[in-house]
């Protein structure tokens, strides 16, 4: 898995790293809101156009064009901002300097509605008052502080695919087919509603 962290806390950060990259998942980290939204857009840019733009050139992109991939011939074809996301996940620290976190994952989800955001924090009723509030939506939250194992069990949606293994399905399957963390949800919830409808 790709992830962004942004963390101010440049011990902690570290930690988040070296225990997402044993489970060899690529990371890379930010101090604050501003560079984790800088590096993100970049990104972005990258796997949606081809090419390395500056992410200041980003905002000059016709929005008719941000969910295109141009391929060689210079003909396109539509693809999902989703499929394009640079990260499968970006974990944000929720008080930032520059740029605080809720203000980083706003600019996020505006460009990718459909990508997932962990907050990290300390103020978990504050954090998710204010998701609810300001992004229209409740993502997902970890109060620090936290064990890095559950970290990583955040990260790889263990529990997600515990309950999917409860439910008799190969997880196997299910982990080669890659699917996003709004997909494997999606799939769980789908599940649970047939099984709850099932007569026997």
């Amino acid at each position: 898995m790709q992830v962004l962290i942004a963390e101010d806390d440049l011990d902690i950060a570290t930690l988040y790293k070296k225990a997402l990259e044993r489970r060899r998942h690529d990371v890379a980290i930010t101090s604050n809101g501003e560079d984790c939204l800088k590096m993100y857009l970049d990104a972005l840019n990258y796997v949606t156009f081809g090419v390395s733009l500056p992410s200041s050139s980003f905002a000059e992109i016709p929005a008719t064009r941000m969910d295109r991939t141009f391929s060689s011939s210079g003909s396109s074809e539509h693809r999902s901002v989703n499929k394009s996301a640079p990260y499968d996940v970006v974990i944000l620290d929720y008080n930032m300097p520059l740029i605080n976190g809720m203000d980083v994952a706003k600019e996020i989800l505006a460009i990718n509605s459909h990508q997932r955001i962990i907050f990290a924090s300390a103020y978990v009723k504050e954090t998710l008052e204010n998701s609810i509030k300001e992004l229209k939506q409740v993502v997902e939250l970890m109060q620090k502080p936290f064990s890095l194992s559950k970290l990583v069990d955040i990260v790889e949606d263990k529990e997600v695919y515990e309950d999917l293994r409860a439910l008799n399905i190969d997880i196997d399957l299910v982990r080669a087919a890659t699917p996003t963390h709004e997909q494997i949800i999606d799939l769980l919830e789908r599940l649970k509603r047939i099984q709850k409808h099932r007569t026997f």
